[in-house]
């Protein structure tokens, strides 16, 4: 025999499985990471007591201005990200909310993303001398560089590696610096022969570079409408595709003569 129970009961008995819903859908984690603007350093100078590029075999140039490479920091590869963090990301101009294999490869513990970072940093600094070295038609069987920067993984600081290696060699090839006295910030991974490639979190590393004092950013040509989505005030934008065209764009704006290209 059934029997039916009185209307707020009923409602109140319905009710209670969705609030449980509801409330471990806003405490399960979930497979994003929530990041924000990090650091940023000047390659041209010294990062933690421990100078940036260092060049041997070579005459080297007193350089003026910065080139700061860029970062984001994000929750680790093991935090539990809620329902409510992710909510709170999308609503925060400084924060985003990415899917975590985007920002740490998928099935690694922490120590091998740790690993797998390192090594990426290690291949993005080969590979951001070579494409300097080529760059100025130097042999790179005649001279050392040695790049350092502690506590930063992955390959997005190739091409201000490389711009770097171009203004302590070479500077504008005029004489002048690169960066005209400017601090200039910028990201984007780099190939052995000079073509820049996208990376993750432009519209964050904008916000840091002009935290730290940068006005020009370069950015890879691919992801200007990202860089553009939370472009902070006074920042101007020059797209590149190579470490020419990223030199090239510096030289013209160092000098006011020539185009500079802008997203």
């Amino acid at each position: 025999m059934l029997s039916r129970l009185p209307r707020p009961r009923a409602l109140t008995v319905c009710a209670l499985p969705v609030v449980a819903l509801v409330a471990a859908a806003v405490l399960a984690p979930l497979p994003f990471a929530v990041a924000q603007p990090g650091m940023t350093a000047n390659v041209l100078g010294e990062n933690k007591g421990t100078q940036v590029i260092t060049i041997s075999g070579a005459p080297t140039r007193s350089t003026s201005g910065q080139l700061r490479m860029t970062t984001i920091e994000a929750t680790g590869p093991d935090a539990n990200v809620s329902l409510g963090d992710v909510i709170d990301g999308w609503f925060a101009t400084d924060q985003a909310v990415m899917p975590r294999d985007a920002v740490y490869p998928s099935g690694g513990s922490v120590k091998e993303i740790e690993r797998h970072n390192a090594e990426q940093m290690r291949q993005s600094q080969d590979a951001a001398t070579r494409a300097a070295l080529k760059y100025l038609g130097v042999d790179d069987k005649n001279i050392k560089v040695t790049l350092e920067l502690a506590d930063v993984g992955g390959p997005s600081a190739g091409l201000l590696f490389s711009l770097g290696i171009v203004d302590k060699l070479d500077g504008d090839g005029d004489g002048g610096d690169l960066t005209g006295g400017r601090t200039i910030a910028g990201t984007g991974t780099i190939t052995a022969d000079g073509k820049v490639g996208a990376v993750g979190g432009v519209a964050l590393k904008t916000q840091a570079a002009r935290r730290d004092g940068a006005t020009v950013f370069l950015v890879p040509k691919a992801e200007c409408a990202q860089a553009k989505s939370e472009l902070p005030k006074g920042m101007r934008l020059i797209p590149v595709t190579t470490l020419k065209g990223a030199v090239s764009a510096l030289v013209a704006l160092e000098k006011g003569k020539g185009s500079v290209p802008s997203c």
